[in-house]
């Protein structure tokens, strides 16, 4: 991890591409660019889900760039379209509602849109961009984008940490958005709630911060160069 200053983020972002050649997979781009490999390795929750549940009535993902939303989505597909399981579930999308670019372009009937985000304590999915596959994702299968704010998602985390599940206020969305519409909608079956990632990545836990480097290119390069990153 190379910790910068967070003007530093995106402009340096950019310049390790164009020197490394790396793939882009961030908002660095217009719309998210995504990755091959990514899905494959998400639609293997749809398989745990489907071992445990068969195929849930719906599954709400906690949603920055959709990129997690696609992939159980693609995992359900290829099960239905395998004929290993005869139905699909309905995709929700969770979205910090300080940014929701994947809301807004099912809105404007858009393949990806770019939003302006305002601070969120959800700072893992706060995303200014999503990308087209989330969208497609969510026309197909008669899901929704949801916007959940930071006091839906910190009582949902509070829910779950009393439950005995300690989880980030980001991994904590799915649940909140859950609870936004479970008296407006009918959910013939259950329901998969999907949390993400552990409590310890919340900023303001712990005491100890790690110190920015200098973002100069130079310095860069040799924090690169002895990760054995040849640029």
């Amino acid at each position: 991890m190379l910790t910068v200053p967070t003007e530093a983020r995106w402009p340096l972002l950019r310049r390790i591409v164009a020197e490394t050649g790396f793939h882009p997979v961030s908002n660095v781009t217009t719309t998210h660019t995504g990755h091959a490999f990514g899905p494959e390795g998400y639609k293997t929750i749809a398989y745990e889900i489907f071992t445990e549940l068969g195929v849930p009535a719906a599954v709400f993902a906690p949603t920055g760039y959709g990129e997690l939303l696609f992939g159980v989505w693609k995992g359900f597909a290829e099960l239905a379209r395998l004929g290993v399981a005869t139905t699909t579930p309905r995709m929700f999308a969770c979205e910090p509602a300080a940014g929701g670019p994947l809301a807004r372009s099912l809105a404007e009937g858009r393949r990806a849109a770019e939003v302006e985000v305002a601070q969120t304590a959800a700072y893992a999915i706060s995303s200014k961009v999503s990308g087209y596959r989330p969208v497609a994702s969510i026309r197909a299968s008669g899901g929704r984008a949801l916007l959940v704010d930071d006091a839906e998602m910190t009582r949902a985390q509070h829910d779950l940490a009393r439950a005995g599940l300690w989880y980030e206020i980001s991994a904590a969305a799915g649940l909140a958005g859950f609870r936004q519409v479970r008296d407006q909608e009918e959910f013939d079956g259950p329901v998969v709630c999907i949390a993400t990632s552990s409590g310890f990545k919340d900023i303001g836990v712990g005491t100890q911060r790690p110190e920015p480097v200098d973002p100069h290119w130079d310095v860069v390069r040799r924090h690169l160069q002895s990760s054995g990153i040849a640029c």
